[in-house]
């Protein structure tokens, strides 16, 4: 509504230019009215199962379609301090303010212009019930909202999704690794682009062994069939990685590998020299292609490093034992 008598001294208040725009004015004491947009504080919560909590419009504007707890800020209170007291008053939970999510303009009859601040904030305490201004109250998954009764809840909910992308994938990945062998794991990229490289490893690691002080007799040994069996382990590599299971059976291959290695005239220490060599070059190659631009980026290392150790672990060990139970005479 426009002013029509001055607040200060009572005269009727004219409309003039003031700093460009046309703006209501007290002609006697020039008391400006300026109008400025409404701010709304709003919060989104997100459960454990990661998703939002929302309350059911009990009155107009948009009755009856879902909504974030949200509320006009009043004086004497900050902008999170509100988000925190609408929380509060329509769902029954407190919490604190976690990050700043969106601020947006928009326009809602009948108020006109809003200014609406959204916090993410989380959960401290208190039971989900429906307030005066709520019909009722839920969780929603942020993929399988209801109709929601203002676009920019809509878009502080995708930010505060965004925010947390890295964490969740994080965390799923560390569950895949963990109790689901063969999920999609975030360092599989990494898996992948050492197969494509399968050449180039082999090739380095066989430089490598044939100069490394701690593998002399691989300078002498056959290169062709050295490659070979080096692409047959890397080809092995990846399949275990990709399935996280032993499909091809680590522990026939590699004893074999070691019983192989013995008949060549192998120490057992150079055969062992040799696969921490190999897996030195797969991590090599791998990190290589990395920008570690962030913590995804950090993870997605450390769990192939995981993942890497955990499988030669396991072939060292039943290389060992191959060396071990082959015959005492090699040819």
């Amino acid at each position: 509504m426009k002013a029509r008598f001055c607040s200060q001294c009572g005269s009727r208040v004219q409309t003039r230019p003031v700093a460009g725009r046309a703006r209501e004015v007290c002609p006697s004491c020039g008391t400006v009215f300026y109008r400025n947009p409404l701010p709304v504080a709003a919060a989104v919560v997100v459960n454990p199962h990661r998703e939002v909590l929302l309350v059911k419009r009990r009155r107009p504007p948009r009755q009856g379609l879902w909504c974030l707890p949200m509320g006009f800020a009043e004086l004497q209170e900050t902008i999170a301090h509100a988000s925190l007291r609408e929380l509060n008053e329509e769902t029954g939970v407190s919490g604190r303010v976690v990050r700043l999510l969106a601020a947006e303009s928009v326009t809602v009859d009948p108020y006109g212009d809003l200014l609406v601040v959204t916090f993410e904030a989380q959960k401290l305490g208190g039971g989900e019930r429906p307030g005066d201004d709520a019909e009722a109250v839920g969780y929603f998954s942020p993929d399988a909202l209801p109709p929601l009764a203002f676009t920019a809840n809509q878009r502080a909910i995708r930010a505060c999704v965004q925010a947390h992308r890295e964490e969740w994938a994080i965390h799923d990945s560390f569950q895949h690794l963990r109790e689901a062998p063969g999920q999609a794991l975030l360092s599989d990229p990494l898996v992948a682009f050492a197969t494509r490289h399968a050449r180039a490893i082999a090739n380095a690691w066989l430089h490598d062994v044939q100069n490394h002080p701690t593998t002399p007799s691989y300078a002498r040994a056959d290169t062709r069939r050295l490659l070979e069996r080096v692409h047959g382990v890397l080809s092995h590599f990846s399949e275990w990685l990709a399935n996280g299971d032993d499909r091809r059976d680590v522990r026939h291959f590699y004893r074999e590998l070691g019983r192989e290695r013995h008949a060549m005239g192998f120490t057992l220490p150079e055969v062992l020299s040799s696969l921490t060599l190999l897996r030195k070059h797969i991590l090599t190659h791998s990190r290589a292609q990395d920008v570690w631009r962030s913590p995804l980026d950090v993870y997605r290392v450390l769990e192939l490093e995981h993942r890497v150790i955990l499988f030669f672990d396991k072939a060292m060990y039943h290389t060992a034992r191959g060396y071990t139970s082959a015959p005492l005479t090699r040819s």
